[in-house]
């Protein structure tokens, strides 16, 4: 696995105080849409339900950001390119298999921007990220934990652009893909990344919690409350380790964390909520400080 990636074009953020937080969502799967009705359903997680409503509410009422851009574990482009979605009309796309039929009947009402999203795709080329506009739904990462988060009650009204991760295991070129996103938190966008803090669907189901589940988001947590070098030093030796092999078999899900201390690149980052079920973990963070009116 490489973890070698240049950042020689990347520019330290500003850390102006009106800057909008950086959040990292555990999305878990759909069957976690329905935690608020049926606590005990497979797949669902009740008190990371609670998190997300309440992080939801905090950036409606608090943050009010002008637009939001979302990168999560289900869509990966290339080894060496990101992908923007422009499209002004965003359907969604069921990524998921093997659910009852009605999950597949879900909606969530959204909207995209050409505007926002070339705002995207001229902050990644500033920093020297090969980037392209495409047309493309939102996966199951951002809608299913979206819904939870931004109600009816309590919806979303600004867009919403994807962003792909890399198509690599490296965890440099993310944190420089987060730092490459980062200026657009003076512009009143809010970044969302969006994976599992562990993921192990090959021993989802196991009795009880797997050992390393517990470990590893410990471990997680001990780098991401650092900050600046010192995190990205140690998150790169994080991704090599045993407990980071068993807790994410792949690391599509582990990836999305790192662009958010990226993004948030000398701001320490705050864990929310976790627990841990089965081989998952769902830690829900916040990357710096919620500004006050």
């Amino acid at each position: 696995m490489s973890t070698s990636s240049s950042t020689s074009a990347i520019k330290p953020p500003n850390t102006f105080s009106n800057q909008t937080p950086v959040y990292f969502f555990s999305h878990g799967g759909p069957t976690f849409m329905y935690t608020e009705q049926d606590p005990q359903i497979f797949g669902g997680e009740p008190g990371a339900f609670k998190m997300l409503r309440k992080i939801g509410k905090e950036i409606i009422d608090t943050v009010k950001p002008k637009a939001v851009v979302v990168l999560s574990a289900h869509w990966q482009a290339t080894r060496d390119t990101i992908e923007v979605n422009t499209a002004e009309i965003t359907p969604l796309i069921y990524d998921f298999y093997g659910f009852p039929s009605y999950m597949y009947e879900e909606t969530y009402p959204n909207v995209g921007s050409k505007y926002y999203g070339e705002k995207v795709l001229a902050a990644l080329q500033a920093s020297g990220i090969k980037a392209r506009a495409v047309n493309r739904g939102l996966d199951h990462g951002v809608w299913v934990p979206f819904k939870i988060a931004f109600p009816d009650s309590k919806p979303l009204t600004v867009p919403i652009i994807q962003t792909s991760l890399f198509a690599s295991d490296d965890p440099n070129q993310h944190i420089a893909l987060g730092r490459a996103l980062a200026p657009l938190r003076d512009e009143g966008i809010l970044i969302i990344c969006s994976g599992m803090t562990v993921h192990n669907l090959r021993e989802m189901g196991y009795h009880g919690v797997r050992p390393y589940a517990k470990k590893f988001d410990n471990m997680l947590e001990s780098a991401i409350n650092l900050s600046g070098q010192h995190r990205q030093q140690e998150l790169a030796k994080l991704i090599t380790t045993a407990e980071a092999r068993n807790s994410h078999p792949t690391k599509e899900h582990l990836l999305p964390i790192y662009i958010a201390a990226g993004a948030a690149y000398d701001e320490p980052g705050k864990l929310l909520y976790t627990t841990q079920t089965s081989s998952l973990a769902w830690g829900e963070y916040r990357f710096g400080s919620v500004k006050k009116e």
